[in-house]
């Protein structure tokens, strides 16, 4: 592939040994609240355009931003949550600049008193933990959105995202790779889901990732030039971006050229990036003090309460599942995946006290139908206390595993009660060990030949008769009673016809 200034990428890979990627992102996660940061105008995601606006969040002249407290809230919640310091007088700041979709020619930022700085995110680096600095996190409004028809050559602006709370997190370059960028990732989305301030969906805009990176040979420690890649919106892609940078960069520098310092937008489809601008200092953005709103003054009683809301985090489930439960560690990690997942799991034990048992049944049965219905393990349609009656079930052996599993993708999508659904349905085992007897002795009669193959040592022939005589009771008999009872009855039929 022959990348920017005709330069051969693909001739860095033999140099790549040689070179050092250093990485730091700028992750912007919009905030679940029910209204914008200086409006009350709605921030539900998919409305039709510019139906969620008003004077305040379009730019009008004359309107006044009023700060959103639940947004300070949950920007004092993560920043607790990576560790950081609170500001205890925090301000916001305009940072100028045109764009189409900024209606007031400004955003509405923080960059002298953001509302965190310091902090740290661990996370499973190439060689054991390491610690991802986090340099500040601040508070600030969303842009609108360009809708380019290209069919038309016309752009549209929706405004429904305009002033929608962004807390933007900015960290130290620490990350060399690819693969620390996703951990980093990964964990901190699941921080952020776990405090419930944010769906983190990169589908959907509410977390957008901006990579800087640069390259320089191994044991330099001076920084090399970075750049800036824009418009990932999905961690493959992300993955895909550093990936053709570092070889892009690296490529430059081996023909004795430079990096520019400059912002590059990433075409997933093209698998490249191209470049969108030479990159802005501060400077260029004109910052100063915002003259509608006052400093916000952090007292340490607000702190205290907030941190005490803070939930278990998924880390500190997989070592407690570990160790309370007996679980693996691979069986923790997918039970903690998301704060849904979690949930059900500890709701369900507390009604059904077996949790290995739980665990499985959420893992293979919950997994699966969450897959075929295209769902994922936030969108868990059934109770925790259904699920609980549904298991009871097997364990008292009122149901068998087989009926178990018709029963809960009947009542996946509409949680109605197992207990009710299985007496409706007449799905109970038959307890009649004298009915079942009949059943294996005429399933014996009707199948010769299995029973001959049986007695000539095809062991498999006696699955083939559980399997018939399971069928005969449309799958409602004990597989486990049926298998003892039809090794009894063979044993009685050989026995006869000797």
């Amino acid at each position: 592939m022959i990348g920017e200034n005709n330069i051969d990428c693909n001739n860095a890979n033999c140099k790549m040994l040689e070179y050092e990627t250093v990485i730091g992102l700028e992750v912007h996660i919009e905030l679940a609240t029910n209204t914008k940061i200086f409006c009350g105008c709605s921030t539900t995601f998919g409305e039709e355009e510019n139906v969620n606006i008003c004077p305040v969040c379009t730019g009008m002249p004359g309107s006044v931003p009023v700060l959103n407290k639940k947004v300070v809230e949950y920007a004092i919640a993560v920043g607790l949550a990576l560790h950081g310091n609170i500001t205890p007088i925090t301000r916001f700041d305009r940072k100028n600049y045109f764009y189409p979709d900024n209606p007031q020619g400004y955003q509405i930022s923080q960059l002298y008193f953001p509302i965190v700085t310091g902090g740290f995110l661990t996370i499973q680096g190439e060689d054991g933990n390491k610690n991802i600095r986090i340099h500040e996190l601040h508070m600030e409004e969303d842009a609108g959105k360009l809708i380019h028809d290209e069919k038309e050559k016309f752009s549209y602006i929706d405004f429904n995202r305009s002033g929608v709370p962004l807390i933007e997190i900015v960290t130290e370059p620490d990350m060399r790779s690819a693969g620390e960028v996703m951990e980093f990732l990964e964990t901190l989305k699941s921080r952020i889901q776990y405090l419930g301030v944010s769906d983190c969906k990169l589908q959907e805009g509410s977390m957008r990732v901006d990579v800087n990176l640069s390259v320089r040979k191994k044991g330099d420690t001076k920084l090399g030039t970075r750049t800036e890649m824009k418009n990932l919106n999905s961690f493959r892609g992300i993955q895909r971006a550093i990936a053709d940078e570092t070889k892009r960069q690296i490529a430059l520098l081996e023909s004795g050229k430079v990096v520019e310092r400059e912002t590059r937008r990433w075409d997933d489809t093209k698998g490249t990036s191209y470049s969108m601008r030479s990159k802005e200092d501060a400077m260029d953005y004109r910052y100063f003090p915002e003259p509608d709103l006052p400093p916000v003054i952090i007292s340490n009683d607000w702190i205290e309460k907030i941190k005490k809301k803070e939930p278990e985090f998924r880390e500190e489930k997989i070592i407690r599942y570990q160790s309370q439960y007996g679980i693996s560690e691979y069986d923790s990690r997918l039970l903690t995946e998301t704060k849904e997942m979690a949930a059900c799991f500890e709701e369900t034990i507390v009604h059904f006290n077996q949790p290995k048992e739980v665990a499985n049944w959420l893992m293979v049965e919950t997994l699966s139908l969450l897959k075929e219905k295209g769902l994922d393990s936030t969108k868990l349609l059934f109770s925790p206390k259904q699920l609980a009656s549904l298991l009871t079930m097997i364990y008292n052996k009122v149901i068998n595993r087989t009926v178990a599993k018709e029963v809960f993708e009947a009542i996946f999508g509409t949680d109605l009660c197992p207990v009710e659904y299985v007496a409706a349905h007449n799905l109970s085992m038959i307890q009649d060990e004298e009915r079942i007897i009949q059943i294996v002795e005429q399933v014996i009669g009707e199948n010769e030949q299995s029973v001959q193959d049986y007695i000539a040592g095809k062991k498999r022939a006696m699955g083939f008769l559980v399997g018939q005589v399971m069928k005969a009771t449309k799958g409602k008999a004990d597989p486990q009673k049926v298998n003892e009872l039809v090794q009894v009855c063979l044993e009685r039929f050989i026995k006869s016809e000797v």
